[in-house]
């Protein structure tokens, strides 16, 4: 028994420092540009490979703020990924119920139909989306591009969602239905806070997708005052004197609160996808 505890000591130990090895590697970068975002103007420059600023300084947080205009990038983005995740839950919520109590068989194949449109490539899709958005009048507009995203996020979230309404009891409706309750009100207080979960998980999902998306947000989207965050910072690479400084504090204000959001948020994520896989 001894022998067996040292073992699986042992082996947990291993395990345990193989991923801190491994989480290490992975935050390293993030990690970089957090400490050479506060770095002086000639500390990236003159000593690149340093790693711990010797001097803390905000001057490139105040450039991307002030003079770029940053901050209206964030604003669109916000503004593009909340409209497409509050559209996305209606839309997956109501059209995954369906499918569950009243297309059931129809409902099946709909949906497979549906998750194919994930195979292809996004960028086999970008002619006829412009082709579309142009002749619709929605070139160079918010309300397009999350028409675009909707059409990418919805299919998902249906299919998703499919799993999470199959486990609501059918009985549950029906003890509503004999309590006087309609349907819309069966929906919206009993179905939806059960399958809460992975609404939250679509949610989220959708969200992060919807504000790193850049090919689109690049191709349909060309006037300034309405570029997303992943444009305006791709952007920066493109002037004729590349000021790292500025571009590593850009990177962080579009990636921290990324990664902030979904660290608070993951086990909410887990647990919706586990529930949902369940059927």
């Amino acid at each position: 028994m001894k022998a067996q505890r040292k073992k699986v000591s042992i082996g947990t130990s291993i395990s345990y420092l193989y991923l801190v090895i491994l989480s290490i590697i992975a935050a390293f970068p993030l990690l970089w540009i957090l400490l050479s975002s506060v770095k002086s103007k000639g500390e990236i420059t003159g000593n690149p490979t340093s790693f711990f600023p010797k001097e803390i300084t905000f001057d490139y947080y105040k450039i991307v703020l002030g003079q770029l205009s940053f901050t209206t990038n964030i604003g669109n983005s916000l503004f593009i990924a909340g409209v497409t995740t509050l559209l996305t839950i209606i839309i997956a919520s109501l059209g995954a119920y369906g499918v569950v109590r009243f297309f059931t068989k129809f409902g099946k194949a709909m949906t497979r139909v549906l998750i194919t449109t994930y195979m292809f490539p996004p960028i086999l899709l970008a002619v006829p989306y412009s082709i579309i958005m142009g002749k619709s009048g929605l070139m160079n507009t918010r309300l397009g591009l999350i028409i675009v995203y909707l059409s990418f996020s919805v299919p998902y979230a249906i299919w998703l969602l499919v799993g999470f309404f199959q486990t609501v009891p059918l009985e549950i409706e029906e003890a509503g239905r004999i309590d006087g309750a309609n349907k819309l009100t069966i929906f919206l207080k009993i179905v939806v806070p059960i399958v809460s979960p992975g609404i939250v998980a679509v949610a989220i999902y959708t969200f992060i997708n919807a504000w790193n998306e850049f090919l689109y947000s690049l191709i349909l989207l060309n006037d300034n005052s309405k570029m997303t965050v992943s444009v305006a910072l791709k952007s920066l690479e493109g002037q004729e004197v590349l000021d790292w400084g500025t571009l590593m504090a850009a990177s962080a204000l579009v990636v921290v609160p990324s990664v902030v959001f979904f660290m608070i948020i993951q086990k909410k994520i887990a647990t919706g996808l586990a529930q949902g896989s369940i059927k």
